[in-house]
């Protein structure tokens, strides 16, 4: 079940994030909304996870997936390309969530 509201809770913060630009500083009702019951949601279902996940552990996915997420977003809704660099970045970033969840030891499988 941790799991499951850890990816609700990525879910959640990336809708939440994605929406921060089209919010256009606070000023556009339906998007701002969306940011705040979407970090709501997110902060919520990472209270869950946090009763049988380390924070350290939780945190490192939570916020590798979500880079990678966020990225993929920005890529499709606002044609913003990562260069090169960005993309190796990321990669790194996704094998280290890879190595935290296949050998960590303060993982509950």
């Amino acid at each position: 079940m941790p799991y499951l509201y850890l990816t609700i809770a990525i879910i959640a913060e990336v809708i939440a994030t994605s929406a921060l630009k089209a919010s256009a500083e606070f000023t556009r009702l339906i998007p701002s909304i969306i940011v705040v019951v979407g970090y709501g949601i997110a902060f919520y279902f990472m209270t869950l996870v946090l009763r049988t996940i380390p924070i350290g552990i939780t945190y490192a996915i939570w916020s590798g997936v979500g880079i990678v997420l966020v990225a993929l977003v920005g890529l499709v809704l606002y044609k913003q390309i990562p260069d090169t660099p960005a993309i190796i970045g990321m990669g790194l970033i996704i094998l280290g969530v890879v190595v935290i969840h296949t050998f960590s030891k303060t993982i509950n499988h």
